[in-house]
């Protein structure tokens, strides 16, 4: 993953353990202090939210941990690998995108961020400027043209 995403998911766990634990505890806190806990509605939400966050953390954590990070500044070459940012168009279209092909926790399509094992990222990866790719989509294959790759 790149150092952005990284951090990213740094600063969700530090979230996590910092302000969504120590949340739920108060919420646990004031349902038993409502009495019984078994037709106890807001013990119950408590509780479910508590696995969720619980879950999460062990999630990151364990990302955390594996993670392996490429700083993509020190990237070069005319070949597509991951931590390219590359400029395709759409060949039905004339279309131009733009994108960072990012490891899949990093992806957000809205931030022009990719993800590694998307089926156009995986097209692309090890193609050069003018080379073209099929994508396989529900309605048939479509075709880009690679015309940028460039490492930032």
């Amino acid at each position: 993953m790149t150092q952005t995403g990284f951090n990213r998911l740094e600063e969700e766990l530090k979230r996590l353990k910092g302000v969504e634990r120590p949340s739920i505890i108060r919420a646990l806190e004031e349902a038993r202090a409502h009495g019984d806990l078994s037709e106890n509605a807001e013990y119950h939400a408590a509780k479910e939210r508590q696995a969720f966050v619980e879950s999460r953390i062990a999630e990151i954590e364990s990302k955390v941990s594996r993670a392996q990070i490429i700083d993509t500044s020190a990237l070069t070459g005319k070949t597509v690998k991951f931590g390219a940012t590359v400029t395709v168009v759409d060949e039905d279209d004339d279309a131009e995108m733009k994108f960072q092909i990012v490891g899949e926790d990093e992806a957000d399509i809205k931030e022009k961020r990719l993800s590694v094992r998307s089926p156009l990222a995986r097209a692309l990866i090890g193609k050069q400027v003018g080379d073209e790719v099929e994508v396989a989509t529900p309605s048939g294959g479509k075709f880009y043209e690679l015309l940028k790759v460039k490492f930032v």
